[in-house]
């Protein structure tokens, strides 16, 4: 059976004049016209790693979303900041096809160098081949268009799956740009921002829990294409949250993830 991430059309197509247009997996789920982040910040991780070139790994983004990304179209630029030789820095924009600023990011490269075995905390790894297949933690969108969770593999710890709280996901996704072999840390970049949907406390009926922004720490790249997060997400009646995920390879732990959240009840 082909998997539905392997199956799906890449997250964009980038067209002549160099704007990337979403596809039905950059959906996002709260809009038929917008994206999910996650692809978004992939564009980003893209822009800044070809703007520094490959010495440095990308240790640290930041990405503020200010408004709606369209599918429509987006223009994605890095400029360098800083280059050293040990660190480089970027600040990142994201237009729509009207030139209003959609989201400001940065990032922090550091050189990559060879040092041989060094300890390091230990950490069991968690254990894909006991994840049981799943649909994505937030179900349906909320329009009628399909939209990025219907085309993904997802894998869930047996004894989890689908109640509201702290939870860990096994995530597969399509690439991230069509007739483009994605980078390790892009093909992170959907699951980091799917912390807030992957630990909600209420159903996005109940509750709207967008995320304002996404900052992403990467302390390895990962291998494969299946890539976990443990997630957990604070709700506050001030109508404030954060979502904190560790985010895994088969073989352990490569990053984290937090995401400011913005919470909302459904319109009555």
């Amino acid at each position: 059976m082909t998997s539905k991430a392997l199956a799906a059309a890449p997250f964009f197509s980038q067209n002549s004049e160099g704007v990337f247009v979403g596809n039905d997996p950059a959906r996002g789920p709260w809009s038929a016209d917008h994206c999910h982040a996650g692809p978004v910040t992939g564009l980003a991780v893209r822009a800044a790693e070809i703007e520094v070139g490959a010495d440095k790994m990308l240790c640290r983004l930041t990405l503020d979303i200010l408004r709606p990304l369209p599918l429509a179209g987006l223009r994605v630029a890095a400029e360098t900041t800083r280059h050293s030789r040990t660190l480089a820095t970027t600040q990142i924009t994201v237009h729509d096809l009207d030139n209003n600023l959609c989201a400001l990011g940065t990032s922090m490269h550091l050189v990559r160098k060879d040092l041989g075995p060094v300890p390091t905390a230990p950490v069991l790894p968690l254990n894909r081949a006991e994840a049981v297949p799943g649909r994505f933690s937030i179900g349906a969108g909320l329009h009628d268009k399909p939209y990025f969770g219907e085309f993904l593999d997802v894998a869930y710890p047996p004894e989890l799956g689908l109640k509201p709280g702290p939870k860990t996901l096994w995530m597969r996704t399509t690439t991230l740009l069509e007739g483009e072999q994605q980078s390790p840390i892009q093909s992170l970049c959907a699951l980091a921002d799917c912390g807030n949907g992957i630990s909600w406390n209420a159903a996005p009926s109940e509750m709207g829990f967008m995320n304002t922004d996404l900052t992403l720490n990467v302390h390895r790249e990962p291998v494969g294409d299946w890539h976990a997060s443990e997630s957990i997400s604070h709700w506050h009646s001030s109508g404030i949250g954060m979502s904190q995920s560790v985010l895994q390879d088969e073989q352990g732990p490569v990053a984290t993830a937090l995401q400011t959240l913005v919470l909302h009840p459904p319109k009555g």
